[in-house]
């Protein structure tokens, strides 16, 4: 199988890694990649928004199979465009990738399939703003409507900031506050069929202790030592399928990557919000656990086969991803500055690699910072605690100047696992 992938962040790079590690892969293509993925693809300059290129791109090279992994695209129309050129392709039409790009067309989805989620208003007037945030209360929840590359929502007892915020939005989506931790759970879907993947738990805030201002996302881990075991099938029963089997319902089937955002709330499971993808760095620690050859499960969802496929298999092992961030991220990030390092994670870490996010290669073929979120260091171990040791001894060993990174990721997490 010839393998594309739409692209350029640590999220694309785990997805190269999985594959090119798929026996079933002879060729893999990235587009447009970046430094880190140029040593398991093939990479493509392209405009990832352009779903003619793309498409030109995948009948080029001869893609048994396009995978586009981040939501703009995908909202763009790209996985359209290239199904109509008779490529397989990985990722939801733009109508049915609205359940990302909208927060208030998701919220009428929920309604429709049922699924538990918190209270909540679309405003589009300062006048509707001061009403929502008064019916709700601290802490105000003030999601932007449109895409906004993770940094959309706003959660703040500060009624000013959540006001500037709703303000400063075309529509936005006020809700109520929902308590409990926070689990993240990808399902691989053909339309029809729903395979979920195993849980993951994020680290949104830029600081440790969940302090400081809201990113991409800074960290992640799984397994949940401390989630219910029968967490998945409770999901998948009550929010995956149903929302599947309402999108079908309406006229805009879904078949590509539904993740679930979840608040594990003192009144049971609700959902945050949809994605439309893969989420990043979830997808880090997904994987490095995933044994199922990866290209041809999505294929397989791909084609509407998802029903065909067996049962996934999966490593006992844990993993813990930590992102290494540029110099002010995640307001406007210094870039150009050189990593060092990363040869000696692979000479010295049997167990722990380096994902590429916001890396290029300079003129004198330096890896150098180019974005916010850089790098995700990801290992895995027996348990979180050795999972989390043997990631953070290789952040040891990178060095960025003016780079910051969480120190706390799955480290409440790893005391559960061991006790």
């Amino acid at each position: 199988m010839k393998v594309l992938v739409i692209g350029g962040g640590a999220r694309e790079h785990a997805l190269c890694r999985s594959l090119s590690l798929d026996p079933d892969v002879t060729s893999l293509h990235c587009a447009p990649g970046n430094a880190g993925i140029a040593e398991a693809a093939e990479l493509h300059p392209v405009d990832a928004l352009d779903g003619a290129a793309v498409a030109d791109l995948a009948v080029s090279i001869g893609a048994d199979l396009v995978i586009v992994g981040p939501e703009a695209p995908l909202v763009a129309g790209v996985a359209d465009a290239v199904r109509a050129r008779g490529v397989d392709c990985f990722g939801p039409s733009a109508e049915a990738a609205q359940l990302e790009g909208s927060k208030a067309f998701a919220k009428e989805v929920m309604a429709g399939a049922g699924v538990p989620t918190a209270r909540s208003y679309v405003c589009s007037t300062a006048e509707q703003i001061d009403v929502a945030l008064d019916a709700f209360g601290a802490p105000y929840v003030v999601k932007d409507d449109g895409l906004a590359a993770g940094k959309g929502v706003v959660v703040t007892d500060d009624l000013a900031e959540a006001r500037a915020h709703a303000l400063a939005c075309d529509r936005v989506v006020i809700e109520e506050f929902l308590d409990g931790p926070e689990v993240s759970l990808f399902a691989v879907t053909d339309g029809v069929t729903v395979v979920p993947l195993q849980p993951a738990q994020d680290f949104k805030r830029a600081l440790d202790a969940d302090e400081g201002p809201n990113t991409g996302g800074m960290g992640a881990y799984s397994p949940l030592p401390w989630a219910d075991p029968k967490l998945v099938d409770e999901v998948e029963r009550t929010v995956l399928q149903p929302t599947v089997d309402e999108l079908r319902r309406r006229g805009t089937p879904f078949a590509g990557l539904l993740y679930a955002g979840l608040a594990m709330t003192s009144r049971g499971v609700r959902v945050i919000e949809f994605n439309a993808r893969f989420g990043d760095p979830e997808t880090q620690v997904v994987l490095a656990r995933l044994r199922t050859p990866l290209a041809g499960l999505l294929r397989a969802a791909a084609t509407g086969r998802l029903s065909e496929v067996e049962p996934l298999r999966w490593t006992d092992d844990a993993a813990v991803t930590v992102v290494i961030a540029s110099h002010n991220y995640p307001d406007t990030p210094r870039t150009g500055d050189e990593i060092t390092g990363l040869a000696d994670v692979v000479e010295q870490d049997e167990h722990a690699y380096v994902l590429h996010a916001g890396t290029k290669l300079d003129d004198e073929g330096r890896v150098v910072s180019a974005g916010g979120r850089v790098l995700s260091v990801t290992a895995t171990g027996a348990d979180l605690a050795e999972a989390r040791e043997r990631a953070y001894r290789a952040v040891a060993r990178v060095r960025l100047d003016g780079s910051h990174h969480r120190t706390d990721i799955a480290a409440e997490a790893a005391k559960t696992d061991r006790s």
